[in-house]
Parts: C-alpha cells; structure tokens; sequence
C-alpha cells in the first residue's frame, strides 16, 4: 500500500477523495442532529429530519462556497479549521433566518439545536484534523512525496526552500536550485545543492520525472522566466510561480480571480464573501447583547450629561467610515463647546477647559463612546476595528504616514487591538500616531472571530480606563 502513496495513488485520486470528504462531512451533519435527539430522548420527527436534511445540503452548498475541500498540502491547519468554521456559520445562519421566516422555531428543543450549531464544527475540525495528521505521517515517512526544484536562488529562492525544509509535512523533497550566476554553480545555496543555470532546467525535469517546478526569480527576469516556462510545458511538471512582492508593503495579500485572470491583492480587506457576512453577523449580535446590558447605564448617563451642562446628550462627530466615506459617530457630550468642524484639528487634552467634570470621568472611562453600540446597529461602525478618527486628522496624518488610509479597509471599530496595547487618547506626536496605524493595520493582516473576541474580553480590562484618553 506505501509503495502505491509512493508513486502518487492519493494525488491520482485527490478529487475523488474530496468527494468523499464532502459526502462524510454532510452524512456527519445529520448523524449528529440523529445522535443528539436519541441523547437528549426527543423524538426525531418530520421537523428534525427536515432540519437534518437541510443542515446537510446548506453544508455540502456552503463548504463549496469556501472552498474547503481545495488542496491543503502547504497551509497550516488554523487556515482550514478556520474555513470549515465559516462554511458552518453561514449555514447556522441559513436555519435560523428559516426558522425566523416560518415561525416554526418554538417546535424544537433549543438545548439540541443549540447543541448541533456547536458541536457540529468542533466534531468537523477534530475529522479534518485526523485526516491531516493521517496525511502529514504519510508524507513525513518519505511517501506520497512530490518532487521539487527552484528556478532562482536569490533571497526570494533560499526563503522558499527554508520554508520548504521547516515543514516536513508537506512531503516536498528539494532536488536542487537553478541559477544563472555561475559563481553559485557546483556549490549549495542554504545547503541546497545548485544543479545548473536555467537553460538546463528542461532536460532536469524531463529526464528525472520532477513533479513541482518553482519560478523564484525578480520581476525584471520576466522574459527569462517566460523562455523556461515555454519549454517545461513539455513535460507533465506542475509549475508555479512565487511573485516577488517584496517590493510592495502588503496589507492583505491573496490570491483572486478576476474574470479568469489570477490577480494578487496586494492591499485588500480580510472581509471578502462569506467574512464579511460573518463579522456583520458579529457585530449586530454583539452590539445588542452589549446595549440590552448597558441600557440602564446608558439612562443614567443620559440624564446626569443633561442636568450637569447645557447642550444635547449626544453628541455627533464626523469621522471616515469603510472605504473613507464620511460617517456621523455618537458620543455622549463630554465637552461644554463641540466643535464639529472638518477643519479643527484640536484634540482634547490634559486639562482641556472645554471638558466638563462628568466629561472628565466619561471620556478616562470610555463610557461617552458607548453611544457607538447604536453606530454599529446601523452599519456604520463595528464593535471591534481601528478608532475613526476626525476629518481634519485623516487629512493631516494620509500625508504624513505611510498606509495610513488602509485603516478603511474595515469599518472603524468602538474599540481595537491599538487600544488594547495602550495606543488610546492624544496624538499629540507623530510617532504616537504612527504605533496606533501600525496596530491597527496588524489588526486587519490577522483579523479573525476569534481575534475580535480576544480584543473584546481584554477590552474589559484594558480598554476602557486610560491615563492618555482627556
């Protein structure tokens, strides 16, 4: 059986295999819902089959819309957990916009529904991730192994490799580097032994059955690559090409399709298809569980802002919102004279005569932006996302700091992972500016669920009392 994964029987079966997966992943989904009924002693009638029958189509469309079934060989695990559990939130969301439309929701035991929604992924992670050790054991004793060589071994080259050799799993065996620099020739390159320059890369390929060819030259080397690429397409080789982005600073990089034609995102928001669908999911249940708890807080805010200052209670800012498009943001008024125009420029600061006394103590607490949760309600803000900041200060800072406006890539958020690291209140430096967009941009290159719930929890503890907010 090993010599047949030594000689590709998993890579000639791939899309079978995947078939099967899906097919195992979709009966799961019922058998569970089965399974819980029979535990918890509810009859499995006619709604629950339904609900089984429909949780196991919503998965078999969902998980194809995420792609979770595509090849793994090469991605940590935390990218493919991380997929599956998006694949099955968007079909939790399906059921209950269902039981919502018919009404049907009181039939059922919320303890088993709600049981399913969570255990579902936990069980689907735990099969996927079997399966993955399964295949990284079979690559690691030398089986079910590909082939490799690199065209370049300039930096681009020697990273390629380095990540190649740290990761055993991915059952990749470099033969050897190609390179026109003849000093490197005969030698290894990061212990790699160097076979030839790029003219003999052909007859390599060809005569030794090599199954991964990997172009890791610069940019300018395009005619180079193209002259190769034009040859080892007589070969059954697969070829891949590494782009040299490091010349760009990248927020968000990815692969897309645009119209057929791979394109690399070289700065984009994490929200794209089914993410986006799933943080404004976040965000709407969040923000009202956060607002039915705080609204006796809120009142009492309320009334003490009204009967220790005159003005109105909430307060109204400018600020860019997703893609740079102004917003109004609420705030509880904290100030005896509010500014709100594009062009003023002046921060609150220590000792600022325009802050009243209950001002002081709303804005070191952060509860004058708890009128923000009502933002977020709207589609303006979201719970968690880089601070908006004022008109006039974007303006100032877009010049003055590289990437700035990437932080409009996502909606801004009431609190962040800026915040959390102690980046809140005046910006009264250019380098206190430039730390807060520099986490704020972190946030966005690693956003996940789980990240937003991290910055929530610690928001309890950081977030809120600050000795630079005035």
């Amino acid at each position: 059986m090993l010599s047949g994964l030594n000689n590709g029987t998993l890579r000639r079966y791939h899309s079978w295999l995947a078939v099967a997966q899906r097919l195992f992943d979709t009966a799961l989904v019922f058998v569970i819902l089965l399974s819980l009924c029979m535990f918890y002693g509810v009859e499995f009638t006619l709604g629950y089959q339904l609900i089984a029958v429909l949780g196991a189509v919503f998965t078999w469309v969902a998980m194809g819309v995420v792609d979770a079934y595509r090849q793994w060989r090469g991605a940590s695990l935390w990218p493919q957990l991380r997929v599956l559990i998006v694949g099955w939130s968007l079909v939790v969301v399906l059921l209950l916009f269902i039981a919502w439309a018919t009404k049907q929701g009181d039939e059922f035991s919320r303890t088993v529904i709600g049981v399913w929604f969570v255990i579902v992924p936990v069980i689907l992670s735990i099969v996927h991730t079997i399966s993955r050790i399964f295949l990284r054991k079979i690559r690691e004793s030398g089986h079910n192994s590909r082939q490799v060589v690199i065209i370049g071994a300039g930096d681009l080259g020697k990273l390629l490799a380095d990540r190649i050799r740290e990761s055993e799993w991915m059952g990749m065996d470099i033969r050897g580097f190609f390179d026109d620099d003849e000093n490197k020739h005969g030698g290894g390159v990061v212990g790699v032994p160097v076979l030839g320059a790029t003219k003999d890369v052909y007859a390599y390929v060809k005569d030794q059955g090599i199954d991964h060819v990997y172009f890791a030259l610069p940019m300018r080397a395009e005619s180079q690559m193209r002259k190769v690429f034009d040859q080892l397409q007589d070969t059954t080789a697969s070829l891949f090409l590494i782009p040299d982005l490091f010349v760009f600073e990248l927020l968000g990089a990815r692969e897309q399709n645009i119209a057929g034609l791979p394109a690399f995102a070289l700065c984009e928001t994490p929200l794209t298809g089914p993410f986006g669908m799933l943080k404004r999911f976040e965000d709407i249940v969040l923000s009202l569980f956060i607002l039915i708890l705080i609204s006796p807080l809120l009142l009492i805010i309320a009334l003490a802002v009204k009967l220790t200052s005159a003005g109105s209670i909430v307060f109204k800012q400018n600020r860019y919102g997703l893609h740079g498009e102004k917003i109004k943001v609420y705030k509880f008024r904290s100030m005896t004279v509010c500014d709100n125009d594009d062009t003023v420029i002046k921060q609150a600061g220590k000792g600022d005569a325009r802050i009243t006394p209950l001002g002081v103590f709303l804005r070191r607490t952060s509860l004058d932006e708890l009128p923000q949760f009502f933002n977020v309600l709207q589609g303006r803000m979201s719970v968690v996302g880089p601070r908006p900041h004022a008109v006039a200060h974007n303006e100032e800072y877009r010049k003055l700091i590289k990437g700035y406006m990437w932080r409009h890539k996502m909606k801004p958020g009431i609190t962040g992972w800026a915040q959390i690291n102690g980046w809140r209140g005046e910006t009264d430096t250019l380098e206190k500016m430039e730390k807060r967009v520099e986490y704020d941009l972190e946030y966005i290159c690693c956003w996940s669920i789980w990240f937003d719930l991290k910055i929530v929890f610690l928001t309890i503890f950081k977030g809120f009392v600050n000795k630079n907010a005035y």
